[in-house]
Order: structure tokens, then C-alpha cells, then sequence
């Protein structure tokens, strides 16, 4: 009877294995996808170099957190969740504002619509922003400004460069996204500027509130780092949202005014606050450069280098994607949008293969174009229209990003308290 009893057990659980086995492998492989490299390097050389960039971007500052120790492990990992969760969220809670498609990588997640490396591009901008702001000791009101700052100059040759050689692609008639700089949209740097801003100052915020007594990087109680933690992943992103409503949607949607001028707008915004610290008296940290400092600066060099190297010696038109690009369908099938002031705003539902403006991509590689009703299909990269303006524009960035940032670390000037400096006068 025991005997029995057992088989039987055994029977059904063999039976229930059998069901759960195929559903859970489903769910894996929608989780994680591996690709052959050696097909991606032969397709897009260049998009192999930039995620081994990212991959070393993101354990060089993963092991530099943990070497300064307090808040800096947490604020890594806290920038990874606010990537997943930024990056992810449009497509799969408001599919409808979903405006971007990246390529294909050897390891995909989420039915192929995250590249691995991305995970780790949040902490490759957002930890180099938020150490080079620790340097400088500027005034907590100005910090999560010049973090925000940062992280454009640290994106900017990454925006530029990546779309032109097919990196992913943008919906080609959304209005949030229709004004673009060298086809980067003016909101991406937006984007970039107000999230970045937005996480670290919850991020600090909320610490501040459970452990007020605490400095500001050093480690309190695990239950408050873990919460503030928490709060920065969910509230970071809709913080830079809603810095997007009193100036880009109010100008914009309301007044018609260009993308460009309502970048600079917040640019400005966010320098006069940074100008405002640099200009206040204050200390320099007492701790100097140690061997993981120059690691994580020589990390963000290469990280430059690269995307120069790029425009430099690679050839755009010879970079093809294949797989999840904007669907393919009628041109005249449209989708409306809705803005935060009631506006109604529309784009094409679909790619319309006759009237598309996205120049950064064609379809010169194909033997047929593909059909409708598809989005998984295989692009082409274009030439430069001017190789050399590109080459002029890398150099200007390049050139500008090792000036501040060698600035930052290198070569700050001592600053003295008021008290201090009264009495060297009173001395003279």
C-alpha cells in the first residue's frame, strides 16, 4: 500500500514535471536569449567593441564602488534597477509611447528587447557623473545639477555615434522625438540630464530623511540604504518625467517651440545652479587619487577613444541589423498621444517603407524589402554625408571631456574658508 502510495506520487509529480519543464523553459528563453558572436562581429563589428566598452565600463566602476566602500556599492546597484526599469517601462506597461528599438547583441533579455550591456551603461554614465560631483564638493543643492550635466557630456559621443552605425533605432514620426541633433533626438539628452538628476537626488534625499545624522557617503543601517535604495529605482524616473512638463511640454506642445530650444532652456538651468556652487567658497576633499580612481578615469577614456575611433577608421554603411525595429505596416494607420496638458499629439502606428525620414539606415543590403505586418528584419547603415564633421564634432567632445574632467581630478584649485582667508589679510 505504502509502495503504491508512492509510485503514485511519484507518477504525478513526473506528470506535473513534465507540464511546468516546457512552461518554465518558455519563460527562459523569453528571459535570455545567446546569439553566435561570431555572426554579430561579421554584421556589426562596431556594436561588439562598444558592448565589451560597457561590460568593462561596468565592472571597473562595480569594483571601484566596492573599494571606496559606504553608499557607493548601493548607488552602483541603484543605477542598475533605475536603467531596467527606465529603459524597460514604455514598452511594456505604455507600449504606446514606445519609441526605440536597439539591435541585436550575442546575449538578449526580455524577448530580445534589452541587450545585455545596457544594463550596465546606467552606472557606465551615472557613476562616473556622481564620483566626478563627490570630487568637487560643490553645494548639495547644486550636486544632482552638475550629476545631471555629467552624464550628457559622458552619453553625448554614445548618442551620436551609435545611431549612425545602427546601434538601435528611433520611431521615425513620434513627435516627442521628431526634432534631432546628427539624428539623436534633443529629448535623449534630456532624458539623460533630468533622470540622472532626479535618481541621485532621491537617492540622497531619502537616506537623509531615515538616517539624517548619517554623512552623506557614508553606509547607515542596511534597512535605510536598501529603502533609499528602493525609492531611487521607482521615483528617479518619474522625478525626470515630470521635469520634462514646466518646460518641454509646455513649450513645446503648447507653443510649437523646437526641441533644441527647450534642451538648452534646462541646460541652462542646470549650469547657472552648477556655476552657482563652483562659484561658492568650499573645501576640496582631503583624499587624494588612489589606484582604482585612475582605473575608473582611465576606464572613461577609453570610453571616448572608442566612439573616435569609430567615425574615424568604421564604415557606417557596412553595419546591418537584424532582428526588432519599428513594425512594419500602412502609412495611413495612426496612433494618438496624449500629454500631460491634454494635447493630443499623433504618429504613424507603423514604418512607412514609401515616407520614412529616418536617413541613418536604408535597406541598400536586402535582396527583397521586407513585408508588412513585421518588425523583425534586417536594416542597412548609411555613409556619412561628412565624415569629417563627424570626425570635428568627436574631436570637440573628446577634447572637451578631458579638459573638465582632468580639471576635476587633476588640477582644482585650493579653496580656503571665509574665516581662513580673513585672517591671512589681517596677517598681511
Amino acid at each position: 500500500m505504502l509502495y503504491t502510495t508512492g509510485a503514485g506520487q511519484t507518477t504525478e509529480s513526473k506528470q506535473n514535471l513534465l507540464i511546468i519543464f516546457p512552461v518554465f523553459l518558455q519563460w527562459w528563453q523569453w528571459l535570455v536569449q545567446i546569439n553566435n558572436i561570431d555572426d554579430f562581429w561579421l554584421a556589426q563589428p562596431t556594436y561588439i567593441i562598444a558592448q565589451a566598452g560597457y561590460i568593462l565600463a561596468g565592472l571597473v566602476t562595480l569594483l571601484h564602488a566596492f573599494n571606496k566602500g559606504g553608499r557607493w556599492p548601493y548607488f552602483w546597484l541603484g543605477t542598475v534597477l533605475h536603467g531596467l526599469y527606465s529603459d524597460n517601462f514604455w514598452h511594456f506597461v505604455l507600449p504606446e509611447y514606445d519609441n526605440f528599438w536597439h539591435s541585436q547583441t550575442p546575449v538578449m533579455l526580455l524577448g530580445g528587447r534589452l541587450p545585455l550591456h545596457i544594463i550596465l551603461l546606467y552606472p557606465a554614465f551615472m557613476y562616473h557623473a556622481a564620483y566626478a560631483v563627490y570630487r568637487l564638493n560643490l553645494p548639495k543643492y547644486a550636486e544632482p545639477f552638475a550629476v545631471g550635466l555629467l552624464t550628457i557630456l559622458i552619453d553625448i559621443p554614445y548618442d551620436i555615434v551609435s545611431v549612425k552605425f545602427v546601434h538601435w533605432t528611433w520611431h521615425d514620426t513620434d513627435p516627442n522625438i521628431y526634432d534631432r541633433h546628427y539624428w539623436v533626438p534633443w529629448n535623449s539628452y534630456y532624458f539623460h540630464a533630468t533622470f540622472a538628476a532626479s535618481f541621485y537626488y532621491t537617492f540622497h534625499a531619502s537616506r537623509k530623511y531615515f538616517s539624517p545624522q548619517v554623512d552623506q557617503w557614508t553606509s547607515a543601517n542596511k534597512k535605510s540604504e536598501w529603502i533609499s535604495v528602493a525609492m531611487a529605482t521607482l521615483l528617479g524616473m518619474p522625478g525626470g518625467v515630470l521635469m520634462f512638463i514646466p518646460i518641454y511640454h509646455t513649450l513645446h506642445d503648447s507653443f510649437g517651440i523646437h526641441s533644441e530650444v527647450t534642451f538648452f532652456l534646462l541646460f541652462s538651468i542646470y549650469a547657472v545652479f552648477v556655476l552657482h556652487g563652483l562659484l561658492c567658497l568650499r573645501e576640496n576633499p582631503k583624499n587624494k587619487l588612489h589606484v582604482f580612481d585612475y582605473i575608473l578615469i582611465f576606464q572613461l577614456a577609453i570610453h571616448y577613444i572608442i566612439y573616435w575611433t569609430f567615425v574615424v577608421f568604421f564604415n557606417p554603411e557596412n553595419e546591418r541589423s537584424l532582428g526588432l525595429h519599428e513594425p512594419i505596416g500602412p502609412c495611413h494607420e495612426m496612433i494618438t498621444l496624449t500629454t500631460p496638458f491634454g494635447h493630443k499629439l499623433s504618429k504613424r502606428k507603423y514604418l512607412c517603407l514609401e515616407q520614412y525620414e529616418e536617413a541613418y539606415f536604408d535597406f541598400h543590403c536586402v535582396d527583397q524589402m521586407p513585408p508588412i505586418d513585421n518588425n523583425w528584419y534586417l536594416i542597412c547603415g548609411t555613409k556619412f554625408e561628412n565624415r569629417a564633421e563627424y570626425i570635428t564634432i568627436l574631436s570637440t567632445i573628446l577634447f572637451g571631456a578631458a579638459v573638465i574632467f582632468y580639471g576635476i581630478y587633476f588640477q582644482r584649485a585650493q579653496v580656503v574658508e571665509p574665516q581662513k582667508a580673513l585672517n591671512k589679510k589681517k596677517t598681511k
